[in-house]
């Protein structure tokens, strides 16, 4: 079972009770970026000041960038990110896109012993949100992913679309203990690189709900926990857009439960007769690359 968030863990964690329980342990944090100009600034450099200047936590801030066109890497870079190019880091591979695969790339980019991830177009972000994540996996040693629980504001269009309609419908019929978890489709969360990578990334939108079931399958739903990390807003996107997030959620999930390939279909064939391929290809686990 899934323990559920604990509502005063934010207040209890500090930088420095995380730094004095790490161990040696190495931690990175990765924002997957595309076209964030506008928001990750802010982002980096409070992570920076906090858990890097203030607070030697963080031993690798990074910006893994997904084909910017705007000002995204030398902001973040400014601000004290180290940025990579994802095509750069994955050029001795096959070709990919989308967000798992940003964030595969971002395993091959770095090689802390704990990562953390957060979305780039985060506007209620604070550094807190770190700690809060890291503290499940310092606590119990058989912890995998921690994950994030939050509050989205209804006078910001609310949120959570996709997880409330796909997702959690699907979770609840197919890995009810996973349907207990607020935020399942959540871009923050924490793992213990020796477990993560041993699974594989769905390259699309797929991926946070591949990552749990996997990892369920794997170690254990018991080993998956998740943080109370208050209110969080991020830029909207209007319900046309989740459209091709829904279905590759969707499709991700009929997969994992024995749904042949050949069953699910993976283009989006919408009303007006355009038809949207769906991104389901897979990268394999890290560590099968070694």
């Amino acid at each position: 079972m899934i323990d559920p968030t604990t509502p005063d863990s934010r207040a209890a964690t500090t930088p420095e009770s995380i730094l004095a329980r790490l161990d040696g342990r190495s931690v990175s944090v990765c924002f997957p970026c595309r076209n964030e100009a506008d928001t990750i600034g802010p982002l980096v450099a409070a992570v920076h000041a906090e858990l890097v200047e203030r607070v030697p936590l963080v031993t690798e801030l990074v910006v893994m960038d997904d084909g910017s066109t705007d000002d995204t890497a030398r902001i973040a870079t400014e601000a004290g990110a180290k940025v990579f190019d994802v095509e750069t880091v994955t050029v001795a591979h096959s070709r990919g896109q989308g967000k798992g695969n940003v964030l595969w790339a971002s395993l091959l980019a770095t090689n802390s012993d704990l990562s953390v991830w957060c979305d780039g177009d985060l506007q209620s972000f604070t550094p807190q949100w770190i700690c809060s994540l890291l503290e499940p996996l310092l606590d119990d040693p058989t912890v995998t992913l921690v994950k994030a629980d939050y509050l989205r504001p209804e006078d910001r269009g609310g949120g959570g679309r996709t997880t409330e309609l796909v997702a959690r419908p699907l979770l609840s019929m197919f890995h009810p203990t996973l349907a207990r978890l607020g935020q399942p489709l959540s871009g923050e969360f924490a793992a213990r690189r020796t477990a993560i990578e041993q699974i594989p990334f769905v390259q699309g939108w797929g991926v946070e709900v591949a990552m749990l079931i996997d990892l369920a399958d794997r170690f254990g739903a018991d080993t998956i926990r998740q943080a109370d990390l208050g209110v969080r807003r991020h830029r909207h996107h209007p319900l046309a857009a989740l459209s091709k997030q829904a279905a590759e959620v969707a499709a991700t999930i009929l997969r994992r439960n024995g749904v042949s390939a050949d069953a699910v279909s993976s283009e989006l064939l919408r009303p007006d007769g355009s038809i949207v391929e769906l991104n389901l290809a897979e990268r394999p686990a890290i560590a099968s690359l070694s």
